[in-house]
């Protein structure tokens, strides 16, 4: 009898657990399909009080995207472009999709540069996922700009995501093979050069935090960048 009631207990235990794991993945899932969109408010708020008090120029180059667009000097590496940075720290795909009708459509821009989906993999997204939002920002922009060209800068190679590194790869490989599908899309390679001789990302390129770049890093980037801005200026 004994043997019996701890079998049936252990039994409980089982269901019980296997209960909490569904209903703890069922809650991620929810949270991951319905992001905090509220909570970049205030940034969002802080751009469009910056437009009215010193307005854009007009059809401009427009960075978008997370904090290694936001960090980057955009005048420096380009002084005589007319560019707009709106990039929002900690920001994932999805929410510069959200946020497209204020803070990259209303600026009619010449030229989008993009970078996203590195924060989507670290928060667990899966390669198919930005691959997806890459997508659905894509088709926001051309909808009301079907003529304006969009640079995907890849997602970066970082000392303090290196176990990412698959994710990545994959991630940029289905959004590469999305852009030469369309003369619209510009893929940009930008982990080639940050890698160095042992396949390991460049440790002078980035911030003291592995993630974030550093001056060296970002000239990496405006070189890459800068023959696609000239043949634009055209």
């Amino acid at each position: 009898m004994k043997a019996e009631l701890g079998s049936t207990r252990f039994g409980l235990f089982i269901l019980v657990g296997l209960l909490a794991s569904l209903v703890g993945a069922a809650s991620r899932l929810d949270a991951e399909e319905k992001p905090n969109f509220a909570r970049w408010e205030k940034d969002i708020a802080a751009f469009e009080k910056r437009d009215r008090e010193n307005p854009p120029p007009k059809n401009p180059v427009l960075f978008v995207g997370s904090s290694s667009i936001r960090l980057w000097n955009l005048s420096k590496s380009f002084p005589r472009l007319p560019a707009i940075n709106r990039g929002f720290g900690g920001s994932q795909t999805a929410d510069v999709v959200h946020f497209a009708p204020r803070i990259v459509l209303n600026y009619d821009p010449r030229l989008i540069v993009l970078y996203a989906g590195d924060n989507d993999l670290a928060a667990g997204k899966t390669p198919e996922r930005v691959h997806a939002a890459f997508q659905a920002f894509v088709k926001t922009v051309h909808e009301k700009l079907p003529k304006v060209r969009i640079v995907y800068i890849c997602i970066k190679p970082s000392v303090r995501r290196w176990a990412l590194i698959e994710k990545i790869r994959k991630a940029n490989a289905l959004i590469e093979a999305e852009c030469k599908k369309n003369e619209r899309l510009v893929y940009l390679d930008i982990a080639t050069p940050m890698l160095g001789d042992d396949g390991k990302p460049r440790r002078e390129l980035f911030a003291n935090d592995g993630l974030h770049m550093n001056a060296k890093g970002y000239a990496v980037w405006a070189e890459r960048l800068k023959s696609y801005l000239e043949v634009d200026k055209k």
